[in-house]
């Protein structure tokens, strides 16, 4: 059975999501990706638009709900920035998704839970929810390594349970 690991977190300002958006890109490296899901209008791109600033993606991050797919250039890493609110999972499985997941650099895919079935085993899951004004709780779980470690280790940095 594959080591996963959940960790929630409680934003309470859009701040503080920015800094988990930090923190996660300092860990990232090529083939890191992150699914994100949530409620409409949680935070799930302004969550992916702080991880493109901090790994570096010069100029505006948009989500890519129309285009899909939107490639950027950070400094550190390139950028694989995915919306598939509107795919089906096998007209996702035609666009080549793997070549993104396991390329040279980081892929955030919004909507995640659509193609569950097409994601990578090893994958950083992340769920935002609403909990009122700015506050949002973010549900970290970690599938398989890195991603397991990476939530052990940003839990004990935070100090929370």
């Amino acid at each position: 059975m594959k080591e996963s690991y959940e960790w929630i977190v409680t934003a309470e300002s859009e701040a503080d999501t920015v800094r988990l958006a930090e923190a996660l890109a300092e860990l990232a490296g090529p083939g890191t990706v992150l699914a994100l899901d949530g409620d409409l209008g949680a935070g799930k791109t302004r969550f992916s638009k702080a991880f493109a600033a901090a790994i570096g993606v010069p100029g505006v991050v948009n989500s890519p709900t129309f285009t899909i797919i939107k490639e950027y250039q950070g400094t550190e890493l390139p950028l694989y920035h995915m919306d598939v609110y509107r795919l089906s999972e096998q007209e996702a499985d035609e666009l080549g998704l793997d070549d993104y997941f396991f390329g040279e650099g980081v892929t955030i895919v919004e909507w995640a839970s659509l193609i569950d079935a097409l994601l990578p085993p090893d994958r950083l899951q992340l769920y935002i929810a609403h909990l009122g004004g700015e506050a949002r709780r973010i549900t970290l779980t970690g599938i398989g390594m890195p991603y397991a470690a990476w939530c052990r280790q940003l839990q004990a940095r935070d100090g929370s349970k």
